[in-house]
């Protein structure tokens, strides 16, 4: 933020929540990742979409602080049931 710019008390308000709620909306971003690969796994498992969306979980799953080694793991060897236990491990 550029110097002398204030945030007002509403969007003070907003940011503070967005930090409360941050963890249940990497769960739920998370969640359906895992919900649109399973459904990608049956149609078209080696598609654009499935190598963004492993992307994606690799990148949030980092951002909630998951082991690196883990993650790394289990997005090179395009594992969907290790994906879903290490959320369960997580969350």
């Amino acid at each position: 933020m550029a110097k002398g710019q204030f945030l007002t008390p509403h969007q003070q308000g907003i940011v503070k929540r967005y930090y409360q709620n941050k963890d249940t909306l990497a769960t739920q971003k998370l969640g359906e990742i895992v919900s649109e690969l399973y459904l990608l796994q049956a149609e078209k498992p080696d598609s654009k979409k499935a190598e963004r969306l492993w992307k994606s979980a690799q990148t949030a799953l980092l951002n909630a602080g998951a082991n690196k080694v883990r993650v790394e793991r289990v997005v090179a060897e395009r594992d969907l049931k290790g994906l879903a236990e290490l959320l369960n491990a997580i969350f």
